[in-house]
């Protein structure tokens, strides 16, 4: 499943796209990608078609697409009204295999191809916003925007607004966002009694962190995952945060990790941080840490909540009464 460098490289692609871009029809080719919707295609194609794209949203990974019902025309300019202005949003959820593409008319449908969003024309852009979805796991739906619970923005955005999808409002706000604070985070994080890759991928503690960057920016703070949180000092979580912040910001500069061809960009490109990864994937393989150091260490394999974990056993040692 893509995770949050993954995702936020969508919202970037789409942004240039779609922002300011009125959607002119919408064609579901497969119901079953707007099963979220519960009032059905009619409603789902009713709320879409007319309205204006204010901008795309992310918090962690899940994102979303501020619409707007807007009299200044086609592709006109987006309103300078208050946040209220904007009431509904268009949702996606990726899934294992979900893709939002942009293509020219021109260009053939995908195998699967589930929704095709029509844009209003702009000089040198595509015209189609495709979801393409093989595994069938992700899907659309329209989703009414709420008030965040802190004031803040509702996630990272072009113009942040403090305004969250209904379905995003109950998880934090991930190292990225600007508004993300680490002394909550901290004081939440002390509470809880488990170890602390379970606390990293606890989306209510902080969002967007997946099982593979959770390997990685533990290798970089040099913590094993069984850590029990309520022993962790306060640099030591300061080290986790800021190292999952430096992963994911890598990630992102490599365009995201590709492990196959579902995980890609607007433009259907890959993403190449899996070539740089120090723990997740490398079992068996000597620690760079460790072997720049002149130190003979292996990464080892674990298993931990149905998955897997990646550590190294010298520069990541096992801690007394670990929480599994």
């Amino acid at each position: 499943m893509p995770e949050l460098p993954e995702v936020e490289v969508v919202r970037r692609g789409l942004v240039s796209w779609v922002r300011g871009r009125t959607i002119e029809r919408v064609d579901v080719l497969d119901q079953r990608s707007i099963r979220r919707h519960a009032l059905g295609t009619e409603d789902f194609i009713g709320n879409l078609e007319g309205a204006t794209v204010a901008d795309v949203v992310r918090r962690g990974k899940f994102l979303w697409m501020p619409l707007l019902d807007t009299s200044a025309g086609p592709n006109g300019p987006l309103p300078d009204g208050p946040a209220g202005t904007q009431k509904v949003a268009l949702m996606a959820h990726l899934g294992m295999s979900g893709q939002l593409l942009m293509q020219d008319g021109s260009v053939a449908d995908e195998k699967h191809l589930k929704v095709r969003i029509r844009l209003g024309p702009r000089d040198g852009m595509p015209e189609q916003l495709r979801f393409v979805d093989q595994r069938i796991f992700g899907g659309l739906f329209v989703t009414a925007l709420v008030p965040t619970d802190d004031g803040g923005p509702g996630g990272l955005a072009e113009s942040p607004l403090p305004l969250i999808a209904e379905e995003a409002a109950h998880i934090a706000r991930d190292p990225l966002d600007p508004a993300f604070s680490f002394d909550l985070f901290y004081r939440r994080l002390r509470k809880r009694k488990t170890g602390l890759k379970r606390a990293l991928l606890d989306q209510g503690l902080v969002s967007g962190i997946g099982n593979i960057y959770a390997d990685e920016a533990l290798w970089r703070a040099r913590l094993h995952f069984a850590r029990p949180t309520d022993t962790l000092r306060r640099t030591e979580a300061e080290r986790v945060v800021g190292s999952a912040r430096e992963v994911m910001l890598d990630a992102l500069a490599a365009g995201g990790t590709s492990f196959d061809s579902l995980y890609v960009n607007v433009n259907g490109a890959s993403g190449y941080f899996d070539r740089s990864l120090n723990a997740y994937g490398r079992e068996g393989q000597p620690c760079k840490r460790c072997a720049a150091a002149g130190i003979h260490a292996t990464i080892r394999r674990e298993q931990f909540m149905n998955r897997s974990s990646h550590t190294c056993p010298v520069c990541q040692p096992r801690p007394r009464n670990g929480r599994w």
